[in-house]
Formats: structure tokens, C-alpha cells, sequence
């Protein structure tokens, strides 16, 4: 047994010696990741200036009780749309056409009185000149007749701001628009002690959208265009609305108003934008976003997908792959956002090849296989000309 051990044991420390001398196993790199690289797509572009605004009402006014009486009607439903002249609430007027009926009856009798003052005026003064009657007769009935005049047209004046008040006891609808719930109801007693409030009525058809620029941009944009605030004004300049549940800028207007003043405050100039509203739909007090045209916008510009874009604590860079398959950081400057593209205005040139997917995998400095594609252009809605209500 001893013997056949030792000959196994040498057969076995055999193999190993043999298998020692046979060759190591050597390290192989792995190939360089595989990412997409494409050139910038330059194209005309329009440029835009992007705010915040909320919606106005182009006319708001409060209806109130202008004379002092019981409230006897209410000719709406609360949110009903009204017409201009509608009417909406009816004041009792008894007491106020029975101050008119007085006030007519006082001019009659101002005229009975100036007719007769007139009469005796001429006849003395046919006297006077027979030498019939004494100058003073005819003196006193001069007075006689102008201060009939005198009370009859306080007695028209009278009539005037009686029939004044009778029609304010008829509230009707200044303009068209949408009017609120009504404030007091049948049978309340308004008008005392001041103006009583009876309901509020806004139109919104079209609607006001408000939003400031900031001053440095203001002087960049005078600085480029040479138009002042004041002239943008008559050069309907576009305006695009998107709500808060809207994509885009679905409702286009126009620029119909600049401030007059820099808000000291924070800086900012009030800009305003009118825009058609005949369903109703955009309401007062809402929150937008407003994208306005600018006056020097059309441009050829190089766009980049929003993809191809990193960043970091130096800012917002691009990988580039150099004609040694090298990945390069490029820092950018970027522009407005056009559909999934975003406008460089910096950093890129159309001869490079920008890494658009994979750049987990493209490290600077390293190797990298590209993947050559072409660019493709962005959808047309995405230049912000979207189809929507027209400017009013």
C-alpha cells in the first residue's frame, strides 16, 4: 500500500510541474463604452421672454344704491352674463315720482308767475312812457319779473334732480359682462348713511394680463431694439398665455400697455397684455405664464436636446468627442428652450460632436466609441406660435 501511495503522489506533484509551466493568464481592457454623439441643428429661431402674470378684468365696477329706499327687486340670478343697460335692480321709486310730479307742478307755477311779472312789466312801462304811472311801479315790476325768471329755473333745476333720482332708483348693467352675487337682498333698506353696495359686475371679454420685466432687462432690450416702452406699445407686439393646466401658450394677444415708472421696490417696469375671451373661460385673478416676442428675434441659433445637457458646480457643460474618439467637457451658455431643444449660444459649433445619450458612460478624458446620428429638427408648435384665440 505504501508503495502504490508514493506513485500516486509522484504522478500528482508531476502534473502540477507541468501545469506550472504552461502560460499565465493575461489582463484585457474592456472596449471603450459605445454612446450617441450628434451635431447641433442650426436653424431660424425666434426668440422669446418668458414671465409670470395674472389675469385682470377690463372694467370692474361696484353697483351701488345711489338714493336711500327699499330694495324691491332683483332682476338677475347671481353670475348671470348682462347686457349694457340691462336692468338689474329697481329701488322702490313711489316717493321719487311723486318729488318729480312736485317739481313739475313748482316750474308751472314759476311760469304763471313770471308770465304775469312780465305782463304788468310791459304794461307800466307803457305808462311810464304816457307819463300814467310813477317809474317806480314800472322799477318794481322789473324786479318782479327777474326774480320769476330767477325761481323758475330753480324750479327746472329742481325738477332735474328729481328726475335725477327717480332714474337712480333703476340699477342697470353699465357695460357687458358677468356680474357677481348680489349683496343685499329684496325688502333691505339701502341707501343710508352713504352708498350702499349691491352687487359687482366685471367684463372679461377681452381680459387684461398683467406681468412686470426687470430693469436690466429692460435697458438690454431698449439697448438692442431702440424702441422705448412708450413705442412698443403701438407696434402690437405678440403676447402667448398658458394657464396653469395648459401646455404651451394656446391664447395669443398682444402688447397694449407699459408703466410709466420703474417700481423702485423690486426693480420692475408693469407691462400688460390683452387678450379674447369671448367663452368665459380665462378668469380674473388666475396665474399664467406669458411668453413675449422679442423685436430682434429672428436668428439662425444652434439647438442642442435637452438630454445632451449636465451639470454641475461649474455650471451647465456638454460632453464633446474630439477626432480621437476623447471625451472633452465643454461649459455652455444656454438660450430659450424650443420644444425638447434648447438654443446654445456658447461653447458648441456646429462642427462638434456632442454626446446625446449615454453620458453615464462618457467619462472626460476617456475613450469613448461614437455613434454618429443626425440631428432632427424640433416640432413646429414648439416655437411658441402655437394655434389659439386670436390677438383683439
Amino acid at each position: 500500500m505504501n508503495r502504490f501511495a508514493l506513485i500516486f503522489a509522484a504522478i500528482a506533484g508531476l502534473g502540477i510541474v507541468l501545469a506550472g509551466c504552461g502560460e499565465r493568464n493575461q489582463y484585457v481592457p474592456p472596449p471603450p463604452p459605445e454612446v450617441t454623439v450628434s451635431q447641433a441643428l442650426s436653424q431660424p429661431v425666434t426668440g422669446y421672454l418668458e414671465f409670470t402674470g395674472n389675469t385682470q378684468a377690463v372694467k370692474t365696477v361696484q353697483l351701488t344704491a345711489r338714493v336711500q329706499g327699499y330694495l324691491e327687486k332683483v332682476l338677475f340670478h347671481d353670475g348671470d352674463r348682462v347686457k349694457q343697460g340691462q336692468l338689474l335692480f329697481l329701488i322702490e321709486p313711489g316717493q321719487y315720482q311723486a318729488r318729480v310730479r312736485q317739481a313739475e307742478a313748482q316750474v308751472v307755477q314759476a311760469q304763471a308767475q313770471l308770465d304775469h311779472a312780465e305782463t304788468e312789466f310791459a304794461r307800466f312801462s307803457g305808462l311810464v312812457r304816457q307819463n300814467a304811472a310813477a317809474q317806480t311801479d314800472m322799477d318794481n315790476w322789473r324786479f318782479q319779473r327777474d326774480s320769476a325768471q330767477a325761481m323758475r329755473l330753480s324750479a327746472e333745476a329742481n325738477r332735474d334732480l328729481a328726475k335725477l333720482d327717480l332714474s337712480y332708483t333703476q340699477v342697470a348693467a353699465p357695460f357687458d359682462g358677468r356680474i357677481d352675487r348680489r349683496l343685499v337682498d329684496p325688502g333691505n333698506l339701502v341707501g343710508v348713511g352713504g352708498n350702499t353696495v349691491l352687487a359687482a359686475i366685471n367684463q372679461i371679454d377681452p381680459i387684461y394680463v398683467y406681468f412686470t420685466i426687470d430693469e436690466m432687462e429692460l435697458l438690454r432690450r431698449i439697448r438692442t431694439t431702440g424702441v422705448s416702452p412708450g413705442e412698443a406699445e403701438r407696434l402690437n407686439i405678440p403676447v402667448f398665455l398658458g394657464l396653469a393646466n395648459e401646455d404651451g401658450y394656446p391664447h395669443r394677444g398682444r402688447l397694449d400697455f407699459t408703466g410709466i415708472t420703474i417700481t423702485p421696490t423690486t426693480g420692475t417696469l408693469l407691462l400688460r397684455g390683452i387678450f379674447d375671451n369671448h367663452d368665459g373661460t380665462i378668469l380674473p385673478g388666475l396665474y399664467g405664464r406669458v411668453r413675449v416676442r422679442k423685436l430682434d428675434s429672428e436668428r439662425t441659433a444652434l439647438l442642442l436636446p435637452q438630454t445632451a445637457l449636465g451639470y454641475d458646480q461649474l455650471g451647465t457643460y456638454v460632453l464633446v468627442v474630439d477626432g480621437q474618439n476623447k471625451v472633452e467637457r465643454r461649459g455652455v451658455k444656454t438660450g430659450e428652450p424650443i420644444g425638447g431643444r434648447i438654443v446654445i449660444e456658447e461653447g458648441v459649433g456646429p462642427q462638434d460632436w456632442v454626446v446625446v445619450t449615454g453620458l453615464l458612460r462618457a467619462m472626460p478624458g476617456a475613450e469613448v466609441r461614437p455613434k454618429r446620428i443626425a440631428a432632427a429638427a424640433p416640432p413646429p408648435s414648439s416655437t411658441g406660435t402655437l394655434p389659439g384665440k386670436g390677438a383683439p
